[in-house]
């Protein structure tokens, strides 16, 4: 919650404010996040205008979560921009008055206070990588053992093809070595 009660009604006036906070819980995915309590740097301008108060700026933290290839563990600095205006209650009021229904999905300040959360996970939230990698190359995991292929570059199993396997059978039942096949 950041407190704007110096800057509200009076439009023009604006306000620095740079803080680190705790991250909230659950803010990420089931693969990548920031976890809660982890440091989260604000650098915020608070901009007192018409309709209420603009937020703006930028946010900063460290992501962690798992390579999506070979699941090592991978942390990545992730910023993004934040923007929310926060309206004045009477301005709700006067617009659900006169029927206009724009302002009702618009964060309403709250005794001088901005809820920022929401807009920080939004921006935060879907600027994580879909699919995190450890690196771009990253080969992953042997899908026949879940051998780390990064570890053993020449990784591989010898499979038969199973529309084949019928006539392997047949020949392993009818005494035919593999010494015998070669020949």
């Amino acid at each position: 919650m950041l407190d704007t009660h110096e800057l509200t009604r009076r439009p023009g006036t604006l306000r620095e404010v740079a803080r680190v906070v705790a991250a909230p819980p659950d803010l990420g995915t089931g693969v990548i996040g920031v976890p809660e309590g982890a440091d989260m740097t604000l650098g915020l301008r608070l901009e007192s205008v018409l309709e209420g108060v603009l937020v703006s700026g930028v946010v900063r933290a460290t992501a962690v979560g798992e390579c999506a290839r070979c699941l090592d563990e991978i942390s990545t600095q992730v910023t993004v921009r934040v923007q929310e205006l926060f309206v004045y209650p009477e301005r709700v009021v006067a617009a659900e008055e006169s029927g206009d229904e724009d302002v009702e999905d618009e964060p309403v300040l709250t005794d001088d206070l901005a809820d920022i959360e929401p807009a920080v996970r939004d921006s935060l939230v879907t600027a994580l990588p879909f699919q995190p990698l450890c690196r771009p190359d990253c080969p992953g995991l042997c899908s026949e053992c879940g051998a780390r292929l990064a570890d053993d570059p020449g990784h591989h199993h010898d499979v038969v093809d199973p529309r084949w396997a019928a006539l392997q059978t047949m020949l392993e039942e009818s005494g035919v070595s593999d010494e015998t096949k070669e020949s």
